[in-house]
C-alpha cells in the first residue's frame, strides 16, 4: 500500500509539473520527494518479497492499514516539506508583503 500512495501522488504531482504553466509552486521538488519515496518503497518491497516469497502478496488487513497509514503519512510529510520550503522561497511575494503589512 505504501508504494501504491507514493506512485499515485508522485504521477499526479509529475502531470501537474508537466502541465505547468511556470514554476512559481516548485512542483519539481515535490516531484522529486515522491518519486524517492516511491523508489525507497519499491526496493523495499523487492527485499520483502525475496524473504516472503508468495506469501508477500496475501498481506493481512492489518498490515495493509498499518500500510496505508504509513503511505499516507509519508505523503503528508513530503506536502508539508514542499510547503515549508514554498514559504521560505516565496515565489511571488505574499508572505513578505503579510509580514511588511502588520
Amino acid at each position: 500500500m505504501t508504494l501504491l500512495i507514493t506512485i499515485f501522488a508522485a504521477v499526479v504531482v509529475t502531470v501537474l509539473w508537466y502541465n505547468r504553466k511556470n514554476d512559481d509552486m516548485r512542483l519539481g521538488t515535490l516531484c522529486f520527494l515522491f518519486w524517492g519515496a516511491s523508489l525507497m518503497w519499491l526496493v523495499d518491497a523487492i527485499f520483502e518479497f525475496a524473504e516472503l516469497k508468495m506469501e508477500y502478496f496475501t498481506p493481512a488487513p492489518e498490515d495493509m492499514l498499518n500500510d496505508a497509514f504509513l503511505g499516507l503519512a509519508v505523503v503528508a510529510l513530503a506536502l508539508v516539506i514542499w510547503l515549508v520550503r514554498l514559504l521560505i522561497a516565496d515565489p511571488k511575494g505574499s508572505v513578505r508583503r503579510a509580514l511588511k503589512k502588520e
